[in-house]
């Protein structure tokens, strides 16, 4: 037998499923409905997926090597002392990232369809295929060529919106929202942002995120982010970033407006019956960065090298429990990291007060060392129990000092 896999959904974490499928020699279907899609996203990457990913040097815009962080009273701190030469954190285009993985595993035989998923008929036993009734689109027409496709496997790469996830009742999940404006601009302008990204705190940008100035190739990228209660308000929000960074963005020019949602949590079920869910659609987005490229492509690459491993290269269908290893092994290997990050947003982005003693924390070098090894090679990374001990110190003298502690 012939292993069939179907992918809905084409940005980063659909394409690196496909990718290790399709090199195991698996039947692989990846289906996108935009293959020119913009999606809109601060498009930072750590530096571990650029050699994890063999992501070759013309994809990445920038290089930032510097950050500031700003607080509501405008106190800027200076991070990226501690990087090595050659470490940076890359910026990118997701219309460039997304197209080049896609290409890659198309290269690899992964065919690659340009329709819109709308339904997938759920089997009624462990052995029938799974049937997806999509749209086809590579005549060029929005409304497209009714299809369908039979499968053994489903992975949801579909996003927040995943009707993947919707089809198998994989239950609901708070989500934040970011919205973002690209502006383009003077030279002199742009100058000061070539290897520099900003983040401002305070309520006036975000009560419960952080807003950022971005660099991309020709233009920053503006934007802001927000959870369930405050979403009313995120027009405001935005003003409010584009006055604190004004006085270095005068003589912009908005080119593109963008909004979209960003997952808070995982969705209550990942795997249910041959389906798996990754990415967005899963619920990977990490607290406190909102940060989501990496863990999208990474926790898609652990699915399909799950289905690689159990159907023994094609040869046996995986079953739920099968599939259900991937998520045990993405809990074990990330779960801390997540863990961390949550609590690292419900202390420091309660208040004004709490965001004046993090932005103070951030001046200090070894939580500079800490925060960017974690945030660069994606892991917790363990201080010696010394360094732990004095970051500790500085937290509660941090928050001490900015009253933050009273509830």
């Amino acid at each position: 037998m012939a292993l069939r896999v179907a992918v809905v959904g084409g940005g980063p974490a659909g394409s690196s499923a496909a990718e290790v499928l399709a090199k195991a020699g698996i039947e692989t279907y990846l289906i996108e409905r935009k293959l020119d899609n913009v999606k809109p996203c601060g498009g930072a990457i750590p530096l571990c997926m650029v050699s994890e990913f063999d992501l070759p040097p013309e994809i990445i815009d920038r290089r930032v090597r510097k950050m500031k962080m700003i607080s509501p009273s405008n106190v800027e701190v200076n991070i990226g002392g501690t990087l090595k030469d050659d470490e940076y954190i890359g910026m990118c285009r997701r219309e460039v990232l997304d197209g080049f993985m896609r290409e890659r595993a198309e290269k690899l035989g992964t065919k690659v369809i340009n329709g819109t998923m709308h339904k997938l008929e759920i089997p009624s036993n462990d052995k029938d295929p799974y049937t997806l009734h999509y749209a086809d689109h590579s005549n060029g027409s929005l409304e497209g060529t009714p299809k369908t496709l039979k499968v053994d496997l489903v992975i949801g790469a579909d996003g927040a919106n995943s009707r993947v996830a919707k089809a198998i009742d994989a239950g609901d999940y708070n989500y934040a929202i970011a919205f973002q404006e690209r502006i383009r601009l003077p030279e002199d302008k742009m100058a000061y942002y070539n290897e520099l990204a900003e983040m401002y705190v305070g309520d006036d940008v975000s009560p419960d995120f952080y807003a950022w100035v971005f660099p991309k190739y020709d233009h920053v990228a503006v934007g802001t982010g927000t959870m369930k209660p405050n979403q009313s308000k995120i027009k405001q929000l935005q003003a409010g970033i584009r006055a604190r960074a004004a006085a270095r963005l005068r003589g912009g020019k908005i080119i593109r407006v963008e909004a979209h949602p960003i997952p808070e949590h995982p969705r209550p079920r990942r795997v249910v019956g041959r389906v798996a869910l990754v990415g967005d659609a899963a619920g990977t987005v990490t607290k406190s960065s909102g940060e989501g490229i990496y863990f999208a492509a990474k926790s898609a690459r652990m699915c399909a090298e799950a289905i690689v491993e159990f159907s023994e290269k094609g040869d046996r269908v995986p079953t739920e429990a099968d599939l259900k290893v991937y998520i045990k092994r993405w809990d074990k290997q990330y779960g801390l990291t997540y863990k961390v990050l949550d609590i690292l947003q419900t202390v420091f982005y309660r208040s004004d007060a709490t965001r004046e003693a993090f932005v103070e924390m951030c001046s200090d070098i070894d939580v500079q060392k800490l925060t960017f090894d974690s945030y660069l090679y994606k892991t917790v990374v363990p201080a010696n129990p010394l360094t732990q001990l004095k970051i500790t110190a500085k937290t509660i003298g941090s928050l001490i000092r900015g009253n933050a502690l009273a509830p």
